[in-house]
């Protein structure tokens, strides 16, 4: 298989690609299936990465991480994922969704005693807005924040919160004043040990299985004001901000699931028989590999270009909103597209879980769904093209 060029990497992205797939061909292959079928957390393998520095690439090494760019972070997760997809959503969102956020935000005093421990592998953060009755629509939150003297004391449910069973600590969004929508959200730390909060029960899902996931139940539970990220009412900002960087995870996790599936496809394409020719040799075949390639490699153009765009932001301090969602979207709808047509290519087999091919179409579907779907993808880009605020 010929690699196309893309964009010209340095020795030291090498050098973190090249650890990543290796790590994840040793360490997570071997496991992959076995914590899938369990939905077990994959603990041993998590602290590994923590302490190869895979939970913090972006993260300065003042913070505990190590220090590397944009390029670096998508690199190392499209390998994690590429192996196993459960792996990489822990990755992506201890990086993007919680210590992005305070990194930006937060004080720091909050950035020692919250990212350190995180983005060093020491322990797991966790991001929460989503609530049973609120998705997209954030404004519509039910979940309160009251001030009480030097604390805040909070109340509600939030639901869908990736690595919610075992987190050390949650990046949460709440209502400090419902009259004013998303301009009366609030953003707050809370560690996951607090009085008041309650872990829900771990969702059955479709894929991801080995990514824990759950509800949080907040009563009466108090929280130190000095916990709160920015001012009251900019955690909307925050949240949309965050999800920016998310969306970019999100992509090069969907890369590399469809990556995986590309390559078992091709391979069973050029191996399986019929008619006294390999499978591949039909047009019927032939031009779903085609498809699939061109899509991958426009998937990873436009991941790269985000990733950039993300780096650059950090000195102009702009949004790249517009590159993320594109990225997210495309990789995304790629990533189902891709895994569908290899279970197509691969037949019966395709749907045994005799092969990995039936878990990677399994997890690609989510990449279309959390982190913003894509629906939201779509009204963010017209936006943006259409002006309309």
């Amino acid at each position: 298989m010929t690699n196309l060029p893309i964009y010209p990497l340095t020795d030291e992205h090498k050098m973190i690609r090249d650890a990543a797939r290796d790590f994840a061909q040793k360490e997570i292959a071997p496991i992959a299936a076995e914590f899938d079928e369990s939905g077990d957390f994959p603990y041993a393998t998590i602290k590994k990465m923590g302490d190869l520095g895979f939970m913090g690439i972006e993260i300065p090494e003042t913070y505990g991480g190590s220090g590397m760019d944009a390029l670096a972070y998508v690199l190392a997760l499209e390998e994690i994922c590429k192996v196993d997809a459960s792996h990489g959503v822990i990755m992506s969102v201890n990086s993007s969704l919680y210590c992005h956020g305070i990194l930006k935000f937060g004080t720091e005093d909050q950035k020692k005693k919250f990212v350190m421990p995180i983005a060093s592998g020491k322990a797991i953060g966790a991001y929460s807005l989503t609530e049973p009755q609120s998705g997209s629509d954030a404004g519509s939150m039910k979940s309160r924040a009251t001030r009480d003297g030097d604390s805040y004391v909070l109340n509600g449910r939030k639901s869908w919160v990736t690595s919610g069973p075992v987190a050390d600590y949650f990046v949460v969004f709440m209502m400090t004043d419902p009259e004013k929508k998303q301009k009366g959200v609030s953003a707050f730390i809370v560690d996951g040990k607090s009085k008041g909060l309650t872990r829900g029960k771990k969702e059955p899902k479709l894929g991801i299985r080995a990514s824990a996931t759950s509800e949080l139940i907040f009563e009466d539970c108090r929280v130190p004001a000095e916990n709160r990220i920015g001012e009251e009412g900019e955690g909307f900002k925050i949240a949309m901000t965050v999800l920016d960087a998310g969306r970019i995870g999100i992509a090069a996790q969907a890369l590399g699931i469809a990556e995986a599936a590309y390559e078992a496809a091709r391979q069973y394409a050029g191996q399986r028989e019929a008619f006294g020719q390999p499978i591949g040799a039909f047009q019927g075949t032939g031009f779903k590999i085609a498809d699939m390639k061109t899509r991958i490699e426009a998937s990873r153009l436009l991941i790269y270009n985000a990733a950039i765009a993300k780096e650059q932001s950090k000195q102009s301090g702009g949004r790249y909103s517009l590159e993320a969602s594109m990225a997210k979207l495309f990789a995304s709808e790629t990533s189902m597209y891709v895994a569908h047509q290899a279970v197509q290519i691969h037949g019966g087999m395709g749907y045994s879980r005799e092969l990995p091919v039936e878990r990677y179409f399994r997890d690609a579907k989510i990449t279309e769904i959390y982190e913003g779907t894509s629906e939201i993808q779509r009204l963010v880009i017209s936006r943006s093209e259409l002006g309309i605020k």
